[in-house]
């Protein structure tokens, strides 16, 4: 009988043992699940790039940064430590979905927190994080519950998964106390200095001393690769902003052209950029070095974001809508462009503890285009011709690594 006369059942999701995934697994990839998590994601960043570029464009600068950080900061945060458990306990029984779900929940509130969290810290007075921590809790005690589940089924990463459950924990019930406090933005930023640090204490010592967890490092690499292109989005976003504004002030003209090339130019370059890097392979052949692969790309991030935040900004100052001068607008897009191409190779010396010649070459170079820029800007030089010199500077680097490189991969017949 044919398939279309017997077509195969639906999945079922019954509980199942949570034993603990194969490091070694063959053909792991992301989920239907954790894509579906990550749209949670796509509003987190939309919403803290939206409201830093506000701040940027009324000259707010330091609040923003600060507002700015705390958001990217929380929003990463959540993120990774989801995608590290889920890489090596995804069961995908009903059990976890609803969890999974919970979480999701826990991400929309900690976002919807961000624009009281911003505005209390542009007034100056005390920091409004209450929604933001409340989201940020709720996402939390829902992941206790998978470690619990984790801890109680799998007897030979007890050890390492009670070590999450304590840290995770006890932070909590400190970040439920903070709630109810009344503190200035230098304040608020040591209360989660010191919290963050508790919250790190738990992976460090769990996968350091007790064992770890059954990680795969190719899915890791993936779910990066997949956040990755998701904050690139507000490149995206940042790039329609700007080509609003230019074609509702002047029209369809060079400029126009000019900032949609420059905008997904540098989009598309930074994505060429971060996948250069064999980062499956180099995970995969350093294990013990998974803790900078983990947190250092939240400064890889913020940059993106952030970049996308300053597109935004630029767009504001060719409305007329912006206290910014125009170096001041530059360097919006050009700072985080910076920051990103120097925590890729930044990246890439940590993960394999050398410096090499050809990078720092690259970076000097992506400095020199990036001042160019600024000088143009200080010139008076139109702002969509700045963005598109702040264009060349990651697209420099891409093509310098792509004929560099491959001359020394036909040389040797190794990988950069």
């Amino acid at each position: 009988m044919s398939e279309t006369e017997h077509p195969p059942p639906a999945i079922p999701h019954r509980v199942r043992r949570m034993s603990g995934r194969d490091p070694d697994e063959q053909h792991r990839v992301a989920t239907p699940l954790e894509l579906l998590f990550d749209l949670t994601f796509v509003v987190a960043f939309g919403i803290a790039a939206n409201e830093f570029a506000h701040l940027l464009a009324e000259n707010h600068v330091g609040p923003g940064l600060l507002g700015f950080a705390f958001a990217t900061f929380a929003v990463c945060w959540a993120w990774i430590n989801f995608s590290w458990f889920a890489s090596a306990y995804d069961t995908d029984d009903w059990i976890y979905r609803l969890m999974t779900m919970l979480q999701m929940v826990g991400v929309i509130v900690m976002a919807l927190g961000f624009p009281p969290m911003f505005a209390s810290i542009d007034h100056g007075g005390h920091v409004d994080n209450r929604v933001m921590v409340a989201g940020y809790v709720v996402m939390r005690i829902a992941l206790v519950g998978q470690w619990l589940r984790a801890a109680a089924q799998d007897p030979q990463h007890r050890s390492a998964c009670l070590t999450y459950v304590a840290a995770v924990t006890f932070a909590q019930a400190l970040w439920i106390v903070s709630i109810f406090l009344d503190t200035s933005g230098p304040v608020t930023l040591v209360i989660v200095v010191v919290l963050i640090g508790i919250e790190t204490l738990g992976p460090l010592l769990a996968e350091t001393r007790r064992g770890g967890t059954p990680w795969h490092a190719h899915h890791i690499a993936e779910r990066y690769g997949l956040l990755t292109i998701i904050a690139l989005g507000e490149g995206v976003v940042g790039t329609v902003a700007s080509l609003t504004a230019v074609v509702n002030s002047q029209g369809w003209t060079f400029d126009a052209a000019f900032v949609v090339v420059a905008g997904i130019g540098l989009t598309f370059a930074m994505w060429w950029m971060y996948f250069l890097m064999p980062q499956a392979e180099r995970l995969h052949t350093r294990r013990d070095r998974s803790f900078w692969f983990g947190y250092f790309p939240m400064v890889m991030l913020g940059a993106i974001v952030a970049t996308g935040a300053g597109l935004h900004a630029a767009a504001y100052y060719i409305e007329h809508h912006s206290e910014l001068g125009s170096v001041g607008t530059v360097l919006t897009v050009a700072v985080p462009v910076g920051i990103f191409v120097v925590s890729v190779y930044a990246l890439h010396a940590l993960m394999v503890r050398s410096v090499a010649a050809v990078h720092v070459l690259l970076i000097g170079l992506t400095v020199a285009v990036l001042g160019l820029a600024v000088w143009l800007a200080a010139a008076g030089i139109s702002m969509a011709n700045c963005l598109l010199v702040v264009t060349l500077a990651p697209i420099a680097t891409v093509v310098g690594h792509e004929i560099i490189g491959g001359n020394r991969r036909s040389r040797t017949g190794l990988r950069t």
